[in-house]
């Protein structure tokens, strides 16, 4: 497969939507479409998006999850992964999580309010208790400090200080981190541009995890 071809395939695999995929191309090229790049370019928007945990060839057969409260619960079980809490981000592994939780087989069958708001709020309640994540609102502060990305990057950004102190020591704080990785700072960053931010932190939660506990 060549180069492009690899490009179109990873991205599936990570299910980026156009904004996010020429998000990734601009930080890693500078260019925002696979066409304008050279081979070498290309080559290295592969490394990274395998490096995001993109798979080598396209995942066939499988379908996304339906149902209302989909996007949520999956939005939830990557921000789990991306912590370091969840070992298998397949959507199996949700769909046993969510039938612990509600006695109910499939995410397409949660229609209820109360039934979908049990395996909500268990994911939530787990991201707190071994994550760290502030869910609270407080009106007095910045907007950007109160969307869902800030609160998972700022609980990974100390997650990484806890895990690795020596090495995260140096890092005065999440936007210096962030810069550091060549990404924007975080009162800069958009609702998708978390959602690259905290693939990225991601990597090195688990790769931290990995290393303490080899």
């Amino acid at each position: 497969m060549t180069a492009l071809g690899q490009i179109h395939a990873a991205v599936r695999s990570l299910g980026l939507d156009e904004d996010l995929k020429r998000a990734l191309y601009e930080q890693v090229t500078g260019k925002s479409s696979a066409a304008d790049m050279d081979e070498a370019e290309r080559r290295a928007v592969v490394a990274e998006l395998r490096r995001r945990g993109a798979s080598k060839g396209a995942r066939k057969g499988r379908k996304a999850l339906s149902g209302p409260y989909a996007k949520k619960l999956q939005a939830l079980w990557i921000a789990g992964w991306n912590l370091g809490l969840v070992r298998n981000r397949d959507d199996a592994a949700l769909l046993a999580f969510v039938k612990r939780q509600t006695d109910i087989d499939h995410i397409r069958f949660l229609h209820h309010a109360e039934d979908a708001a049990r395996a909500i709020e268990a994911l939530k309640g787990w991201l707190t208790r071994d994550g760290g994540v502030d869910w609270t609102h407080d009106n007095r502060m910045a907007g950007w400090t109160q969307t869902n990305g800030y609160r998972i990057a700022a609980a990974q950004y100390h997650r990484l200080a806890v895990l690795d102190p020596e090495g995260h020591a140096h890092f005065l704080d999440l936007s210096h981190l962030l810069i550091a990785m060549g990404f924007a700072a975080a009162s800069r960053q958009t609702d998708k541009g978390w959602i690259i931010v905290m693939n990225a932190l991601g990597e090195r939660v688990r790769a931290t995890r990995d290393g303490m506990e080899a």
